[in-house]
């Protein structure tokens, strides 16, 4: 039987090219075994290349079956790449374009966890102007502090920082706005720190949840940051440590932020269990990363779920269509 031909998308023009190299190459070698796999390499300026060339993507559409998307960040995740592909009519994995660009917006995706009574933190987003016209003064004494700072559009943790005072506030407004046009202002909850990954169509359940994962960050890192992600210095214990009702809780948190925010075939929602106010969703990952060091594999391998056996899910829903 001739193999499917998979084109896996890596790289390209966002603050995260470098994670979405690994996942990319992690998806390609994980696949080769099962499909015929095209690595599509798309560089910081947003050209796409195929064996080592520059292609158009009309062209290289014409070689595949199904697109792996493993970009992260802007561009592949914000519903742009999306957009190009339904526009050829090209079956892909990952969520559709729109749901795509309310997930990456982290305004948006707070005001759809709003609408389904999804305790969130208290926030605020701000701009250049609202740096230069004085207003951050008057927030530092209004919003309680401290707070985290991140841009409205970005994954990873990129431009993200914690501000105590009104300099640190000013600091990490401006770093986060280098990433995105809108800063987002989140109140801080101090607690435990939990991740819970879903997937659509999985042992016969409609979105199926898998264990939610307890973060242990390093020794001196305010939070999980892009170092204690990708620098292997961070415990990631699967199954956490969870009472009963916290872990049921995180599930069906992640479960409906996954269908609130209409996404399909997989995604990771981010969480903070504070001791006397409960549980938080602090955000929704569309595209988690797949690398050796990324949270989603090691939950699949905890329910007996190996990686070549969950692509080949997503590859089987995306064609599905």
């Amino acid at each position: 039987m001739t193999k499917k031909k998979v084109g896996v998308l890596r790289g390209g023009p966002s603050s995260e090219y470098e994670v979405s190299l690994k996942t990319g190459k992690s998806v390609i070698d994980s696949l080769a075994d099962r499909y015929t796999v095209l690595d599509i390499f798309i560089d910081k300026s947003g050209v796409w290349h195929y064996l080592g060339a520059p292609i158009a993507p009309e062209k290289i559409f014409k070689k595949v079956d199904v697109i792996f998307n493993a970009l992260h960040g802007a561009y592949g995740e914000d519903g742009t790449v999306q957009k190009l592909l339904d526009n050829y009519s090209i079956p892909y994995t990952g969520s559709r374009a729109l749901a795509s660009a309310v997930g990456m917006n982290k305004a948006l995706s707070k005001k759809v966890y709003k609408n389904y009574d999804l305790k969130t933190p208290l926030s605020v987003i701000v701009t250049a102007t609202d740096c230069s016209s004085g207003e951050l003064l008057n927030l530092f004494k209004s919003f309680p502090m401290p707070a985290v700072v991140k841009p409205v559009s970005g994954g990873s943790s990129v431009g993200t920082a914690i501000a105590k005072t009104l300099a640190d506030l000013e600091l990490a407004v401006a770093d986060a706005l280098k990433y995105s046009r809108q800063a987002l202002i989140e109140e801080f909850i101090a607690g435990k720190e939990a991740t819970c990954g879903v997937v659509d169509e999985f042992r016969d359940e409609e979105i199926y949840s898998l264990l939610p994962v307890e973060i242990r960050k390093p020794f001196g890192s305010a939070f999980f940051d892009y170092q204690a992600k990708y620098g292997g210095q961070s415990q990631e214990i699967c199954p956490g440590n969870f009472t009963p009702k916290e872990k049921k809780e995180i599930q069906d948190m992640a479960r409906q932020a996954h269908k609130a925010l209409g996404l399909r075939h997989y995604s990771r929602s981010d969480f903070i269990i504070h001791p006397k106010r409960g549980i938080y969703i602090l955000e929704t990952n569309t595209l988690p990363g797949l690398t050796s060091e990324s949270i989603l594999p090691k939950s699949l391998q905890a329910v007996g779920c190996s990686l070549p056996d969950f692509l080949d899910h997503l590859i089987i829903l995306a064609l599905k269509k």
